[in-house]
């Protein structure tokens, strides 16, 4: 909810495209009507402006934990809005068959209405990539709240992680690309959320000029003695890892960067590439990528052939 307000704060008119998107199959049509010599019972004004009345009721759970009489309880909360809608969002989708079987209640409500409810299955993961869809890249602001909330989401298992094989996920490295692409290495503010991918890829100069397979992710802290602890979240941790963290810890300070906190992204091999991007201004932050959809593909080949491909595409 905190994430919604957030957006309609943020932009009423980009809050009103996520609702009319494809995360609602164009079932609303939440805007302001403009009118003129608009008849009402007794006269004719100049003009009306009017918005129509709706709802959205949301139910949330930690799983497919959604039950019919709960559900249908929940109706109750409506009145006489025009459009009407009940969200059920959680890590997974709804079972075919409890949705269905709900569904086949909710028709014969909805015979009984004059504005039906619909109902929107959805999850976490989703909800973030609608309202994604719906912002630009300059939208600084509202960028940096949807990155926490995709953080929340990853800590407290909210969304769930299957699919992490088809996903490159995109980050700036300008001024550490010449010692990314030399130690097989890329590394980030411990604080900054993300979707599990198998896939780097390093943006520079307008492009995305090299990518690479994840074999392992560690995270840095620091003990009160100053002294550095590994946290291993993928793979397993080496002495030769160990070494290559200590050259970027040394290689940050040429650019002020205090690696603290941190975490740091090993890849098998990065292969250089050129994905353009054929838009203006450079990505702020990381961007994230279906590679099956960017190739055309149901399986991905070895990384030295995505890196080809990717040169004959280009992205916004």
């Amino acid at each position: 909810m905190l994430l919604l307000s957030r957006l309609y704060s943020y932009s009423s008119d980009k809050f009103f495209r996520f609702l009319k998107s494809e995360y609602f199959s164009d079932a609303f049509e939440p805007e302001l009507v403009f009118s003129l010599q608009e008849k009402s019972e007794d006269s004719v004004p100049d003009a009306t402006i009017t918005q129509e009345g709706f709802k959205l009721v949301v139910e949330t759970k930690m799983s497919d934990w959604f039950y019919s009489d709960q559900l249908m309880r929940h109706l109750k909360s409506f009145k006489d809005e025009k459009t009407k809608a009940l969200i059920t969002i959680a890590p997974e989708l709804m079972a075919e068959k409890k949705k269905s079987d709900f569904e086949k209640e909710l028709k014969k409500y909805n015979a009984l209405q004059e504005f039906p409810v619909i109902h929107v299955n959805t999850t976490f993961e989703i909800l973030a990539e609608a309202i994604r869809s719906v912002l630009d890249e300059r939208d600084y602001e509202m960028q940096d709240v949807l990155d926490d909330y995709l953080n929340y989401c990853y800590n407290d298992s909210l969304i769930v992680i299957s699919d992490s094989w088809k996903w490159m996920r995109v980050q700036l490295a300008g001024t550490t690309f010449k010692f990314n692409m030399a130690k097989d290495l890329y590394y980030d503010n411990i604080d900054r959320g993300f979707r599990a991918h198998d896939y780097l890829g390093l943006y520079t100069g307008k492009s995305v000029r090299a990518i690479g397979k994840i074999t392992d992710i560690v995270t840095t802290g620091r003990e009160g003695t100053g002294a550095l602890t590994y946290t291993v979240e993928k793979g397993k941790l080496t002495n030769e890892m160990k070494e290559k963290i200590a050259c970027a810890i040394a290689d940050g300070k040429n650019y002020g960067y205090e690696l603290k906190a941190t975490r740091y992204f090993f890849v098998e091999s990065f292969f250089e590439t050129d994905y353009k991007k054929d838009t203006s201004y450079a990505p702020r932050g990381s961007r994230i990528f279906d590679l099956t959809q960017i190739l055309g593909m149901d399986t991905l080949p070895p990384v030295s052939e995505i890196a080809e491909e990717l040169k004959t595409k280009t992205w916004s």
